[in-house]
């Protein structure tokens, strides 16, 4: 594992309330949080900025607004904040990254939320991205230790 992420269950809630209103489409955004501390690798989310997904197949994949996606991670700078990641769904599932969102991966060292709702009740994974390969981190769903 690669760490943990710590994810608000209000924020939790939000990102899963958007995918379910997103689908059939892959729905996608920014999450802005804090590093623990200096090596350690926890995370902790404290908001999910939704941007557009422009991709040119949304159903099977996604493609964050070049525009929309500058301007949340600004959102997020300017609250003190971190960019610590990106979140997005799978209508169909699974719950893992597909091949196509390991080939497009840019952002080594941050975590890759993803949101499956091919279930009873929708999934959260994430993967935190080496900048080779994606690595399982844990998810807590509860507020997050202090910075």
């Amino acid at each position: 594992m690669a760490g943990t992420l710590w994810l608000p269950p209000a924020v939790r809630e939000r990102i899963v309330d958007r995918a379910r209103e997103g689908a059939p489409e892959e729905v996608c955004g920014v999450l802005g949080g804090r590093r623990t501390a200096d090596g350690d690798p926890t995370v902790a989310v404290e908001r999910a900025d939704p941007v557009p997904n422009v991709a040119s197949a949304p159903r099977t994949t996604y493609e964050l607004d070049p525009a929309a996606q500058l301007e949340a991670m600004r959102g997020v700078e300017a609250e003190g904040l971190t960019v610590v990641g990106f979140y997005h769904s799978h209508p169909e599932g699974p719950r893992r990254p597909s091949a196509t969102d390991e080939a497009r991966a840019t952002w080594p060292g941050r975590s890759y939320l993803i949101v499956a709702l091919d279930g009873p009740e929708p999934s959260v994974g994430s993967w935190r991205w080496t900048g080779e390969r994606f690595v399982e981190e844990r998810v807590r769903v509860e507020d997050g230790p202090s910075a």
